[in-house]
């Protein structure tokens, strides 16, 4: 508002406020008499003042919600994205992580398997080999043996293959859920950022002038 308006503004409403304190008192009444056209010619200088004052500060309110308004749809859009590249990555890891078990319990099981497959030979050949060696006790008891070592050996290969798989499924997820919270943090060091932005712009904006 210019100086030039300020004080004409300041002028209208100064005669507005002499013309009612020097009104004509009604008698019996706290209420007074004051020339309609006089007030009406003032009222209607004083709105020739303030008008583009106030598209002003229309269009500076207005300014100030769009950018909020874009500000907010920002930051959503953001969350959001960040959100969904989280939940990727978390679920991404799950299924290598339940790839990689599956795989570990699929070799264990073969391994096992294998081992029992060829125990179970060794025990059937020293059998025959009893049946035809009767005295041949000690053969027999070697192959038992041998089977009973050749089992251990599987299980504890099996149980090794399927500790080292848990612990890299554990390695993954806990990589995936790190990513995650590192990704979801930086967002809302952004977020902080831009509400610190568009707050910055409406303080540079100013408060708007409240209508007379």
């Amino acid at each position: 508002m210019t100086d030039h308006t300020l004080a004409r503004a300041d002028e209208v409403l100064t005669e507005l406020i002499e013309l009612v304190e020097t009104a004509r008192t009604l008698p019996m009444s706290s209420s007074c008499v004051i020339p309609r056209e006089r007030t009406l010619d003032l009222l209607d200088a004083l709105r020739d003042v303030l008008p583009p004052e106030l598209a002003e500060a229309r269009r500076v309110v207005a300014q100030r919600d769009r950018t909020l308004s874009e500000a907010d749809s920002i930051a959503h859009e953001q969350l959001r994205q960040a959100q969904e590249e989280a939940q990727a990555t978390v679920t991404a890891a799950r299924e290598q992580a339940r790839t990689i078990v599956e795989s570990a319990e699929q070799q264990a099981e073969a391994a096992v398997s294998a081992a029992a497959a060829q125990a179970s030979e060794l025990v059937e050949a020293g059998r025959r080999e009893q049946q035809q060696l009767v005295s041949a006790e000690s053969v027999h008891q070697a192959a038992v043996a041998e089977a009973a070592r050749l089992g251990a050996e599987a299980e504890q290969r099996a149980q090794a293959m399927l500790a080292e798989a848990r612990e890299q499924a554990d390695t993954l997820t806990g990589q995936a859920h790190s990513y995650a919270y590192s990704t979801l943090s930086d967002l809302v060091d952004n977020l902080h950022r831009l509400a610190a932005t568009a707050e910055n712009g409406r303080a540079a904006l100013g408060q708007p002038q409240p209508p007379a």
